[in-house]
């Protein structure tokens, strides 16, 4: 089982004491037997993690386009070996690392359109706003690795009533988007046509980006988003509620989508 939590001594009010930090480490992707990327990551749920980081980074649509994930520990580093199925266009050859603080460092295409795969609601579709400004403390009701250090990110992917489908942590929140999308994509839930990623940080373009990748039909967000996150969520017709603490919330695109 992933350990996702370690100790370590640390000094407060001048008493040394142990205390609980989330696990940061590396996890290499590797395709057709060559590494085609290094994560940061908590460790726990890599497959989730890996199918999700192809949704976006390749042709990856739906579960039958990825014929093995297989994990496994080499040189005394985490992996995953990936195989696609014939004709599924592959994650560009980049071996790059990609830190825990951010999920696009490396990446050099900011263009959406190529990741727009579904209409993201059916039409007449609407969320309560009651039911937005909920979904945060659903999250963070999973929170647990949180709770013990108050060192890592969350996401889920809800249903416009509110309930979450699955939720993940981890130390990076582009991470923690991944495993949720790469879960829905494993169980055939992609697209998500309908449902709702929710985020406990900020939005910026990342997230924006998996959210088109995976079909949603909004972001919802116990921070703020940037003004590009704003200015793409417009773009591609998701609805993005911010600042959704305490009952109260702004809707930056889609209000349209809020009744």
């Amino acid at each position: 089982m992933a350990v996702m939590t370690t100790r370590r001594a640390i000094v407060r009010r001048g008493v040394s004491a142990p205390d609980d930090l989330a696990v940061e480490a590396p996890l290499v992707l590797g395709l057709d037997g060559e590494a085609v990327a290094t994560l940061m990551r908590t460790p726990g749920h890599d497959l989730e993690l890996a199918a999700g980081w192809l949704t976006v980074e390749s042709g990856v649509r739906r579960p039958d386009d990825i014929v093995q994930l297989r994990t496994c520990r080499e040189e005394d580093t985490d992996r995953v070996h990936m195989t696609l199925a014939a004709g599924v266009t592959p994650p560009r050859p980049r071996a790059f690392i990609t830190s825990a603080a951010c999920g696009v460092c490396s990446a050099d295409v900011l263009d959406l359109a190529p990741l727009r795969r579904a209409t993201p609601h059916t039409p007449g579709w609407a969320v309560d706003r009651d039911v937005l400004a909920g979904l945060p403390d659903a999250l963070r009701a999973r929170q647990r690795a949180f709770d013990k250090t108050g060192g890592v990110h969350a996401a889920a992917l809800a249903t416009a009533d509110g309930e979450l489908r699955c939720a993940f942590e981890d130390v990076g929140r582009h991470n923690a988007v991944d495993k949720v999308v790469g879960r829905a994509l494993l169980d055939g839930l992609l697209p998500a046509t309908d449902h709702l990623l929710v985020v406990s940080g900020r939005v910026s373009f990342e997230i924006v980006q998996k959210a088109v990748a995976a079909g949603v039909a909004g972001i919802v967000a116990v921070s703020a988003p940037s003004s590009l996150a704003v200015d793409l969520a417009r773009e591609h017709d998701l609805l993005l509620a911010g600042m959704v603490r305490h009952g109260d919330l702004n809707v930056y695109a889609g209000a349209e989508l809020v009744s």
